[in-house]
């Protein structure tokens, strides 16, 4: 049983230990939070922007530490799940690994780019797993788009456009706080970056055009330039959409033999599935393809759980929570800001 402590009670705290419930071989075996209302138990003070709001939970069985040193020295524990605003990471990943713990943190791995890469090296240099919960991948509609575009099934990739946007993110300090999380250019963007280079690749070059705040975008839209020019890759990103859709996302996918279609988001507090997911073919036929995984809320943060509990029993690196893959994402989010900054296309290197 690989036994989990729990960084961090916010939102995405929440999210890592509920979904841990249906994790096979893995639990959640001690908690860290400053907060004495959700060490008793009490979480209602807890709101993100998809999924519900927290409640009591019973925590019995759980050892609870209101300081995440203490946590760290558990030889009980086996992976420290560290779910912090991101300008926290880097410290509490090296201290983590320090102490000779396997690592999963919440995207973005870091805040800049010269801390992701410390902390690659770090994790490599003590024979560590650094893995970064990049969710996306899990998402059973984005996880068939990248089957499909991986596989060849329908020939090579043609065109593709992504979309990922969120109404100002007001629901926490934390979250409002762009120098603490990298605003949306960052904590969210970022998603599509990694999600780009694992199915797409790295492209030559990017061209952006948005809004900046403090030198972190608040929203764009993006041109991904690859050696072939034939392939044409763009998303849109960003704290743009009016308050009452506070999350919305998919994407437009060209293959040579095929076509996939999907759009959600949530409107008020309801979701919304404006086309499910869709696949068009060659031959004529539209199909709305059976897709694997849960109906639970948070069932993708289940599957990448039990991806990263996996890769502790196996001491291998998996490649959907791979450190360095998250961290050229990151690099990417700050070309694409600088293109932003300049209005020219920035060369990735």
């Amino acid at each position: 049983m690989v036994r989990i402590g729990l960084i961090g009670i916010g939102f995405m705290g929440m999210t890592h230990f509920e979904a841990t419930r249906k994790v096979e071989g893995g639990r959640i075996a001690a908690i860290a939070t400053r907060d004495p209302k959700k060490l008793a138990g009490d979480w209602t003070s807890i709101q993100g922007n998809f999924g519900p709001r927290g409640g009591q939970v019973d925590l019995s069985e759980i050892k609870k530490y209101s300081d995440y040193r203490e946590l760290l020295a558990d030889p009980d524990i086996d992976l420290v799940d560290i779910c912090l605003p991101t300008d926290q990471h880097e410290k509490i990943v090296l201290e983590a690994l320090a102490a000779r713990k396997h690592v999963l943190v919440e995207k973005s791995i870091a805040l800049d780019t010269a801390a992701a890469d410390r902390m690659v090296d770090a994790a490599k240099k003590i024979g560590k797993l650094l893995m970064v919960a990049h969710v996306l991948p899990f998402f059973p509609e984005f996880k068939f788009a990248a089957e499909c575009i991986q596989g060849g099934q329908y020939g090579k990739l043609r065109a593709a456009h992504f979309r990922r946007v969120i109404a100002k993110p007001d629901w926490s300090a934390d979250m409002g706080d762009v120098e603490k999380t990298g605003g949306p250019g960052i904590d969210l963007h970022i998603h599509d970056t990694h999600f780009i280079g694992l199915v797409c690749g790295v492209p030559k070059a990017v061209q952006s055009r948005g809004i900046l705040e403090k030198g972190f975008a608040q929203y764009l839209t993006t041109q991904y330039l690859y050696e072939d020019p034939e392939l044409t890759v763009s998303c849109l990103s960003g704290g743009i959409a009016a308050k009452g859709m506070p999350f919305g996302h998919g994407y437009e996918i060209y293959l040579e033999q095929a076509t996939l279609l999907y759009d959600f988001c949530t409107l008020g507090s309801e979701p919304c599935l404006n086309r499910p997911l869709t696949l068009i073919t060659q031959d004529g036929l539209v199909t709305q393809p059976k897709l694997e995984g849960g109906a639970e809320w948070c069932a993708a943060f289940t599957s990448e759980i039990q991806v990263a509990v996996d890769a502790v029993r196996t001491g291998t690196e998996p490649a959907l929570l791979s450190g360095s893959l998250a961290r050229d994402a990151l690099k990417l989010c700050y070309l694409e800001a600088e293109s932003v900054r300049t209005g020219c296309a920035v060369t990735v290197s």
